[in-house]
């Protein structure tokens, strides 16, 4: 695996990190405490955000868990009052909390649908507002590094929740990168291209069939590294980027250069095919969903 940087480019910081428990969260969580930031990382399950912060401290890093829903606007505040206690003054935030599945888009339900915006939308904006308000009432500055995708301006094939939540994520960035500008406050975003995980990845591949499709096209031809993405949110959350704003950076080899990444899917196999595969690949429906 490639290195990432070294030394101490955020010694001394305090950075929070949703979905940090797992995946690509965890990958940031572990590479920031390298360079010296105190972390503290949220989910919504206690487990991995422990197992997390036993890797960092094993490390001779610092972090702190806090298991909440940042669908849950008060819990947020309460999370953040929760690490300036035992961290100290947050100075930065990674936005990484996310779900997604495949569906046909005529098949998708109300409430799958807004499962989906409810993370990723709305618990990006309760995350960034309430920690804002803070650094804005405190007269302080601070770092914000949304997570998007490379789809979110061309939209994409059977994730449409996914698509438009993480458009909605695009603009907020660029909205408040530009209001909040003047407070000292810094807004940026990721758009990560392939980077397979456990767990989060198997609901949006539906086997290896459609491997060739989606990796036999790249043009570096192969998927990203964690470290990769991890490198990328260090360097807009250190003071190297401290006059870069409002971008939206991709980290993708330059897939998003081929189309949408979801759309080849729909020349892999006969509709009905597809659509019985990805029902597979969802976890059963609560009430009322």
């Amino acid at each position: 695996m490639e290195k990432g940087f070294s030394g101490p480019l955020l010694d001394g910081r305090c950075i929070v990190i949703t979905g940090g428990g797992t995946g690509l969260g965890r990958a940031m969580a572990e590479h920031l405490a390298a360079l010296g930031a105190r972390i503290g990382v949220c989910g919504r399950r206690s487990e991995p955000l422990a197992e997390t912060v036993a890797s960092i401290a094993a490390a001779g890093g610092r972090a702190e868990p806090f298991a909440v829903d940042i669908r849950d606007y008060e819990a947020v505040g309460r999370m953040f009052e929760h690490f300036e206690q035992r961290l100290g003054p947050v100075d930065g935030l990674v936005n990484n909390a996310a779900g997604n599945f495949l569906s046909a888009s005529e098949d998708l339900s109300p409430g799958g649908f807004r499962a989906v915006v409810d993370i990723v939308l709305h618990g990006t904006f309760h995350c960034t507002q309430q920690l804002g308000r803070r650094w804005i009432e405190g007269g302080r500055g601070g770092s914000i590094v949304n997570i998007v995708t490379t789809y979110t301006e061309t939209g994409s094939a059977f994730v449409l929740p996914s698509a438009c939540a993480k458009a909605g994520v695009h603009a907020l960035t660029t909205s408040l990168a530009y209001e909040w500008a003047g407070y000292g406050i810094r807004v940026n975003a990721l758009a990560p291209g392939p980077f397979p995980t456990e767990g989060a990845w198997s609901r949006l591949v539906p086997d290896n069939r459609f491997d060739q499709l989606l990796w036999g096209r790249h043009p570096m031809g192969r998927t990203g590294r964690p470290q990769e993405l991890a490198a990328a949110a260090a360097f807009l959350l250190s003071d190297q980027a401290s006059y870069i704003n409002g971008a939206v950076l991709p980290v993708d080899g330059g897939e998003r250069l081929q189309g949408a990444q979801f759309n080849a899917f729909a020349q892999a196999l006969p509709r009905a095919e597809l659509k019985a595969l990805f029902r597979k690949l969802r976890p059963p429906r609560k009430n009322g969903s």
